[in-house]
């Protein structure tokens, strides 16, 4: 797709996202066809201000014939490869745009597993997400308009809307939840079906502010690994290893998922939540703020920022907000507090601090508005 609006989006990931400097290395990882104009745009203005990029191209429909078959030894290989390269790396931009986000649906989980813990999560979890600067974001094809049940030319101007929005803005304007989150000990969330509390003391909340995902806007932390209990049910389409997952449920007692159901696959499910200790902790509590994004449409990284929304996250924690948490997953799940979607309350401290996915405190809640944060020109 030609579209201006992929070299403002390229420079802003050079430019703001990566602050990318002279002589830097990027390792550029390019997902589907329809992405390859984005990532033209990329290596040319990289290239230009004198970084080194590197690039190749991937897509699901190349990792199953990979995933399906491959050995404990020869993802050992693989990733040993693709390790060499990561450490070589400054930063990192996974560009992903995938024909059809469905094509791991019928692998055997146990090929999927093998590929998480032995591929997926030293390479990125532990180097990539550790060491260098990285963004990842989706593109606006029309697999993913498809999901997002829309026309591609009504779903591009919505993605570039979301995408490039005024990030500096939006990190002012999630200082004082920051500020907040990081003050906070006891955290309650209360929506149909759920009624949750868990501990954030003494664990860093850290400010998604376009910096890391593309499109960004929220606030995380983590709970206290052992401090979680009751029952959270996510309101969103979850879109995990080429499955969908709707109407999850969660059971904690003392931390641990005890009880985990969904309209679906369950069995699916359980084994996912089965394959280390830590996918049954969570490693992730946070909060979304992104005015663009209003209605989920079975892409994470979209969903997790939803206005009116928080998502919980069973799996690795980020070392930025260490929980202690250590599994080969990382698994947001999301839920909408706003009233089209049930309504709902989060509490801090015994105060309320939204309810029906409006904050109480009338200035953050407008800093957060459209108007606020829209990109000048766009």
């Amino acid at each position: 797709m030609r579209d201006k609006r992929n070299e403002i989006l390229a420079r802003q990931l050079i430019d703001y996202s990566l602050e990318l400097k002279k002589g830097e290395v990027l390792y550029l990882e390019v997902k589907g066809k329809e992405t390859l104009e984005l990532g033209k745009q990329i290596i040319r203005l990289a290239t230009e201000k004198g970084i080194v990029p590197f690039w190749y191209y991937n897509d699901e429909s190349l990792i199953r014939q990979w995933v399906r078959s491959a050995t404990e030894e020869q993802h050992k290989e693989q990733a040993a490869l693709h390790l060499k390269l990561m450490e070589r790396a400054d930063a990192y931009i996974g560009l992903r745009g995938s024909d059809n986000p469905f094509d791991l649906a019928d692998i055997p989980q146990k090929q999927i597993d093998m590929y998480n813990a032995l591929f997926y999560k030293p390479v990125h979890l532990e180097e990539r997400v550790k060491r260098t600067k990285w963004v990842v974001l989706r593109y606006p094809n029309n697999a993913m308009a498809q999901l997002a049940q829309t026309s591609q030319e009504s779903f591009e101007d919505f993605y570039f809307d979301v995408c490039c929005a005024d990030y500096a803005k939006m990190s002012r304007a999630q200082d004082k939840l920051h500020a907040l989150m990081e003050a906070t000990d006891k955290v309650r969330i209360v929506s149909p079906g759920t009624d949750l509390t868990f501990s954030i003391k003494g664990i860093k909340a850290e400010k998604c502010d376009g910096h890391r995902n593309i499109p960004d806007g929220e606030v995380y932390t983590a709970p206290v690994r052992d401090s979680v209990n009751g029952t959270i049910t996510f309101n969103t389409p979850s879109l995990y290893q080429g499955m969908v997952y709707n109407r999850i449920a969660l059971t904690f007692e003392k931390g641990k998922i005890i009880k985990a159901t969904c309209e679906g696959d369950n069995v699916k499910l359980n084994q996912i939540l089965d394959i280390d200790e830590g996918a049954r902790y969570v490693g992730e509590f946070a909060v979304g703020v992104n005015p663009f994004i209003l209605h989920p449409m079975k892409d994470t990284l979209f969903d997790e920022k939803i206005a009116g929304s928080i998502h919980f996250t069973p799996g690795q924690c980020y070392d930025e907000a260490y929980n202690g948490n250590q599994s080969s997953i990382h698994w947001d799940q999301v839920l909408i507090q706003r009233k089209d979607y049930g309504g709902g309350e989060l509490w801090f401290d015994g105060k309320l601090i939204r309810k029906d996915g409006v904050f109480t405190d009338t200035a953050m809640e407008q800093s957060f508005s459209q108007d606020a944060l829209r990109a000048v020109g766009m």
